[in-house]
């Protein structure tokens, strides 16, 4: 779950732009080639960072929360959306495939152990490969989190967060047969690998526009229409792992497995109005992580590009620098 209006809001916390030093299509398995860039310095912290969605894909923006001087800055599109290829599949494309593509990217540029930066369902990531390769993190930064479970989806997909935007929510379940608007995310589904490409186009957008019109507390409820091809890999993966619960083997898996991270040093940034990821998840994580920070960001939503996020997010990394210095 996420996308980055108003990027320009944020700018001025923003390092300057830097160009990747490496960029690169790393073949994964599976038919699988995903796109993986550094940026920064070659001898720095290595710090990776994970985009949100399902489906996102990274950008250039994402490169300029860390000190190019103090950092190396991994990022890349994870399966199937961004430059990654084959674009919009979700064959082999589960959560367990993603912990093993980002342990790859990290033996291949020879990392040790590294920072581990993500947001909104990067945060989802973030911690299941934490807790699947403790030994390799540093440290942990997420932001809006989001831990894969039945009642964040039911709030957003079940008409909790259509309360506060009812006009908002009636677009998004308006092209739904009223039959069908007990489950929108299967509803959805059926539409979305329909087979038809100009249907799944047109579901795409619609699903996008949902999530992007409540990104941003300023928000009017509006969002412009996105780019097809984008729309429909964001939304296909994004529904798929919604679908089958990311992959996970039960409902609350990532709070039930804290003790295995406990030990990692920790800050969640998480904006106090985030109508997305609402912050009752972001308080229950760090309640079962003792070596977190847990950092309410007020008149602040889920976007990255929110200007008390970026902030934060941009000391903590710099913090984090002068430790390591």
């Amino acid at each position: 779950m996420d996308k980055n209006p108003d990027q320009k809001r944020a700018v001025q916390y923003l390092y300057p732009p830097v160009d990747p030093f490496d960029q690169r299509m790393l073949r994964v398995g599976q038919g699988h080639q995903i796109y993986v860039e550094q940026c920064g310095s070659p001898q720095g912290l290595p710090v990776v960072v994970l985009h949100g969605g399902p489906g996102g894909g990274c950008s250039p923006a994402m490169r300029r929360y860390f000190d190019p001087e103090h950092y190396r800055i991994i990022l890349f599109d994870q399966r199937g959306c961004g430059r990654s290829r084959p674009h919009a599949s979700v064959e082999e494309n589960t959560t367990w495939r993603l912990v093993e593509d980002i342990e790859l990217i990290r033996e291949t540029l020879e990392i040790d152990r590294w920072c581990v930066f993500g947001g909104s369902w990067g945060a989802t990531l973030a911690l299941v490969y934490a807790q699947s390769h403790p030994a390799q993190v540093r440290n942990l930064i997420l932001r809006g989190v989001f831990l894969m479970t039945q009642a964040e989806l039911d709030w957003f997909y079940g008409g909790g967060a259509g309360r506060f935007w009812p006009e908002t929510w009636a677009r998004f379940v308006a092209p739904i047969p009223e039959e069908e608007r007990d489950d929108l995310i299967a509803a959805y589904h059926r539409r979305l690998f329909s087979g038809d490409f100009a249907v799944e186009t047109k579901y795409g957008r619609s699903w996008s526009a949902w999530e992007n019109a409540l990104a941003s507390i300023h928000s009017s409820g509006a969002s412009g229409e996105s780019p097809g091809d984008y729309a429909r890999a964001f939304a296909r993966l994004e529904n798929h792992y919604f679908m089958n619960a990311g992959f996970l083997e039960r409902d609350g898996q990532i709070l039930d497995q804290m003790e295995r991270i406990a030990h990692i040093p920790g800050v969640i940034v998480q904006g106090r109005y985030d109508m997305i990821c609402p912050p009752v998840s972001a308080w229950s994580l760090a309640q079962r992580w003792p070596a977190a920070e847990l950092k309410l960001i007020r008149n602040a939503g889920h976007a990255l590009s929110e200007p008390g996020i970026s902030a934060e997010l941009v000391r903590v990394m710099d913090r984090i620098a002068e430790e390591v210095a």
